[in-house]
């Protein structure tokens, strides 16, 4: 048996010819497994507008029956984004996302052959708390199993496949009947159930429990079996060590002075990218682009083709400009799009410029999109799961998720309100929250490229960098 020097030369975080870590077919496979759960989301956010006319038609639904079961899947989402933290972190991030999915699948199976609104309901229900606790674990395994040369456009390939999963409903529910449509929404639950039984556990999760053997032997598995992974081992090692002799917490702990700047940032991201109108605009766009004068089929589209691409660019620059220029670049477009639809809705008040308003409230759609699509989609989500330490991560991000999809049902709920009372005002007051999350990231928000996640969380969090120092 060689020496431990020796042991430790041939166990460093690079590859064997000195490159950071590479995308091994482990990682890639276990990263399309895990956004399975993404395109469900997106699936079941997208699902409602093709579905709503032929729901009508079929079941005899009023307008206040279906506007219960396109409301109904927040509700499910808060819930079960309140209870996604503790779940992942008892039964491990891999079987939360099982767990998630046979909800949703119930849920699938339910409109599938409901004939009653109580039928659709429920079944919009179970669909919105499985991805409620999606919405929280997928993010959050994804960066815990990358190296931190990748973790950012991995993590964000989780935005990239609900964008997806929304485009494929909005042009297939454009075709097919609504009850193929629910039937197609099972596919990608199935797919993740029966993928997950290959991927391994999260690293730093069963480092957490003790499973040392158990972390080293997952990490070894997600870098490739040549890779030489004792400083990453044991970068987890220790700082799951120093993060045991502080006592799990609850929601209420979480406002404590050494989670501050960490708790500040989670969450006003998250409401921020509520409250600066994406679930508003998205909800009423074909609306806009009827009174823009075009149709909502051709506006699906354009929408599509614009959201998609912009995506990719930002999953592909993640992690060679990082979160912070790529979070203002895209708050600067989202708030340059609310100021279009804004001036567009203020002439038609007018009646000035009347060939110039219609195009300006397509141009204010499409850059609102794709500009959050780029990134305010995406990195606060990616951030959410990097910044809290391991014995804070099940509170808080249950906490931020929960925040992200009231925000989500307030906005939403509220927003015929603020359009009777001035059209121009509610997206002016859209386009001031986005000039508001520019100043936000500029001054608050880390950049947490070419860091690994427990150097992030040490920054941050001034008792865990204390705990550390004193090793």
């Amino acid at each position: 048996m060689g020496s431990r020097s020796e042991e430790d030369e041939t166990l460093l975080l690079i590859t064997t010819d000195g490159r950071p870590p590479a995308a091994t077919p482990v990682l890639v496979f276990s990263t399309l497994v895990a956004v399975c759960g993404s395109f469900v989301y997106g699936s079941a956010v997208g699902f409602s507008s093709p579905a709503q006319t032929g729901m009508m038609d079929d079941l005899g639904l009023s307008v206040d029956e279906y506007s219960v079961f396109g409301s109904i899947l927040t509700i499910g989402a808060m819930v079960g984004a309140v209870m996604s933290g503790k779940i992942a972190d008892q039964l491990g991030r891999r079987w939360t996302m099982g767990l998630s999915q046979m909800f949703c699948l119930l849920g699938w199976l339910a409109i599938l052959y409901s004939q009653v609104s109580w039928l659709l309901d429920a079944g919009r229900l179970f669909i919105g708390y499985g991805i409620g606790v999606t919405s929280y674990v997928v993010p959050v395994y994804i960066a815990e199993i990358t190296p931190k040369n990748l973790r950012g456009a991995f993590t964000n390939v989780n935005q990239l496949m609900i964008a997806i999963g929304i485009s494929v409903m909005w042009l297939v529910g454009i075709i097919i009947p609504w009850r193929t449509l629910a039937l197609i929404g099972t596919v990608p639950c199935v797919l993740q159930v029966l993928g997950l039984f290959f991927i391994p556990e999260s690293p730093r999760w069963l480092a957490k429990n003790g499973r040392w053997k158990d972390s080293e032997s997952a990490l070894q598995k997600l870098r490739g079996k040549n890779a030489r992974i004792f400083e990453e081992a044991a970068e987890i090692r220790d700082y799951t060590g120093t993060l045991h002799q502080l006592s799990e917490t609850g929601v209420f702990d979480l406002f404590q002075p050494e989670y501050t700047r960490s708790l500040i940032v989670g969450v006003g991201l998250m409401v921020l990218q509520q409250f600066g109108g994406v679930n508003a605009i998205a909800f009423y766009a074909n609306s806009i682009f009827i009174s823009a004068g075009f149709s909502s089929s051709i506006g699906s589209i354009a929408l599509v083709i614009v959201q998609i691409p912009f995506t990719i660019l930002g999953v592909l620059l993640m992690d060679v400009s990082g979160r912070r220029p790529l979070l203002m670049v895209s708050a600067a477009g989202t708030c340059l799009g609310c100021l279009f639809l804004g001036i567009s809705f203020l002439l038609q008040d007018l009646h000035e410029y009347k060939e110039l308003s219609p195009i300006l409230a397509l141009v204010g759609v499409l850059v609102f999109k794709g500009s959050f699509s780029l990134g305010m989609g995406g990195i606060p989500w990616v951030i959410m799961s990097e910044i809290f330490p391991i014995n804070i991560k099940s509170s808080a991000g249950s906490l931020v998720t929960v925040v992200n999809w009231f925000g989500s049902w307030v906005v939403t709920y509220f927003f015929n309100f603020l359009m009777k009372c001035s059209t121009e005002g509610t997206f002016f007051l859209f386009s001031g929250v986005c000039c508001v999350t520019i100043l936000f990231v500029a001054k608050l928000v880390p950049e947490t490229k070419g860091r690994t996640l427990e150097e992030i969380q040490a920054s941050m969090n001034s008792l865990t960098t204390s705990s550390l120092s004193d090793l």
